[in-house]
């Protein structure tokens, strides 16, 4: 199969490059704008593999991405301006990329007769939920700017499966931790500034509760719904690791041997889901299950970040 993988440069879609360059036999295309989040670097040892080709670009060129849709056989989209804090301080960004391109690569993949399209995507879409889990077919409620776009994108998908017949497959993961994560990410930003005796801006008082789930098994995720999954299904991949963000961030310092005294309480963000939670029946049924424990998934990240 010949794969394009865009947003492919970033953290969650860089490690879904080396996982199939590693893993599969798949010829990949790998488009990324390059902007602050995705780096050639985390492509390194796999961009100039004989089955790779990386194109520079933006997923809203329509005349770029119509040419690489056209030579493929699927479309792994993750491409997206991801982080709540930006999206709050500024929504245009979010909307242009996340809806917009997208919409871009759905007109491309109608137009060529693809194979199967994947929209990656997140629990935030459901909004927040204080008991039990998010099942797939939960309405969605996103509470802040990045989260909406992310909802709109999703329903614009799976209306080209419904409108069209366009084989779309959605997946949509809880928290993902681990190598090549942007360092303005809590775990990444967290364990840097611990590192060096910085102080760890937490929101609130950190009850937060998130579901962790380390970025190689849900590598594993999207590739088994990507071949496996059936067209107009949306997939929830979660590890079932729930942990409150105080409980993240004393992990985090006790990890490197740093203080707990660090811990600097701030001001809540705006819309600050209290806590999300995922039901994983669906892709289980189609054979995953994660391999990674939070502490063991904590522990190869604060290698990647820390070791020598």
């Amino acid at each position: 199969m010949r794969t394009l993988v865009t947003g492919g440069a970033g953290f969650i879609g860089s490690n879904f490059v080396h996982y199939l360059i590693e893993r599969t036999d798949d010829e990949v295309v790998t488009l990324d704008a390059l902007t602050y989040a995705g780096s050639r670097d985390n492509l390194a040892g796999v961009i100039d593999h004989d089955r790779h080709e990386f194109v520079e670009g933006d997923v809203r060129d329509g005349e770029l991405v119509t040419d690489l849709v056209a030579d493929v056989d699927a479309v792994v989209n993750f491409a997206a301006e991801s982080h709540v804090d930006r999206s709050i301080d500024g929504a245009a960004p979010f909307v242009e990329t996340n809806v917009g391109g997208t919409r871009t690569l759905l007109d491309a993949a109608r137009a060529a007769d693809l194979d199967r399209f994947l929209q990656v995507s997140t629990d935030e879409v459901y909004g927040q939920i204080l008991d039990g889990r998010f099942a797939e077919d939960d309405p969605l409620d996103p509470r802040n700017p990045y989260a909406a776009t992310k909802a709109g994108a999703d329903h614009l998908a799976l209306s080209y499966q419904r409108t069209y017949g366009l084989p779309v497959v959605v997946t949509r993961s809880s928290n993902n931790y681990g190598p090549r994560q942007h360092p303005e990410k809590l775990i990444p930003k967290f364990l840097t500034r611990a590192a060096e005796g910085e102080p760890l801006p937490l929101y609130g008082d950190g009850s937060n509760v998130r579901e962790w789930t380390y970025v190689a098994d849900n590598c594993r995720a999207v590739d088994l719904a990507l071949r496996e999954g059936d067209a107009g299904e949306v997939y929830n991949v979660g590890a079932g690791e729930e942990r409150t963000n105080r409980e993240v961030t004393e992990a985090i310092l006790d990890a490197v041997g740093a203080s707990r005294d660090l811990v600097e309480f701030v001001d809540d963000r705006p819309g600050h889901d209290q806590r999300y939670a995922l039901e994983t029946a669906k892709i289980r049924d189609l054979g995953w299950e994660p391999e990674y424990s939070f502490e063991a998934g904590l522990a190869r990240t604060v290698d990647y970040y820390l070791g020598d």
